[in-house]
């Protein structure tokens, strides 16, 4: 057993290291070069687990081996497209201009099920709504919907709106994360000002974030009504 825990913890961290080194991908996302490395590393990765017998080095060799191939196919696609449409395929059209491409279906052997089913994972269920649609090379549908049928946007709209990042989680916990308050310009000591105006110290808070704006969502641990706050500025409590 002791044989076994060894090995897991020698493997565990080289299985993370290889995934970690062909890119941060969904399972779902993955080309079909690294869908089989993927595989086959698993695959590989369990042996010297199911069989002590087996050397650890058995099973770390190939698994390096599959990595670095990858890598360098990876790089190879990178720099010569012709290759890379050779191994990865290239994006196959569905529906143009509004009409469904039958031949490309047959093609790729996607049923009107299939295709009605991808629409509904994109919050489409009406086919007079797509324009063009597009089967990625990781299977997944990219879709452009008619104008007439778009969301209407602030700019359609003639509204004016500012744009900004997204807030920063700055309190986790009770627990203040520094890369946050650089990430803002502040520093503790304004957030500890804030939070004592508004009757709260740092421990009591569950999650507080903030945008560059300085508007502040602030939640204690007591579950009662969030707080939005104003950083560095006039504190204004919406609850």
């Amino acid at each position: 057993m002791s044989v076994i825990l060894i090995r897991s913890l020698i493997l565990y961290p080289l299985v993370i290291f290889a995934v970690r080194l062909m890119g941060k991908r969904q399972l779902g996302e993955l080309q079909p070069s690294e869908l089989v490395i993927t595989i086959l590393v698993s695959n590989i990765a369990t042996l010297p687990l199911e069989d002590v017998n087996i050397p650890v080095i058995v099973g770390i060799t190939p698994i390096l081996s599959l990595v670095s191939f990858e890598v360098i196919v990876s790089w190879l696609n990178l720099h010569f497209p012709k290759l890379r449409k050779l191994i990865s395929g290239s994006p196959k059209i569905i529906v143009r201009g509004g009409k469904v491409e039958r031949d490309i279906l047959r093609e790729l052997r996607f049923s009107a099920d299939d295709l009605l089913m991808a629409l509904r994972s994109k919050d489409i269920f009406d086919l007079n709504d797509v324009q063009f649609a597009i089967v990625e090379t990781t299977g997944s549908i990219s879709v452009m919907k008619k104008q007439s049928s778009e969301t209407p946007s602030r700019s359609d709209m003639k509204i004016a709106a500012e744009c900004s990042d997204p807030p920063v989680m700055i309190i986790a916990d009770g627990k203040i994360i520094p890369q946050a308050l650089e990430t803002l310009r502040t520093g503790r000591a304004s957030v500890e000002a804030l939070l004592k105006a508004n009757g709260l110290t740092v421990d009591e808070v569950f999650i507080m974030t903030a945008d560059t704006s300085g508007s502040c969502f602030v939640a204690d641990k007591n579950g009662k009504a969030p707080k939005h706050l104003t950083l560095g500025g006039n504190n204004c409590d919406k609850s």
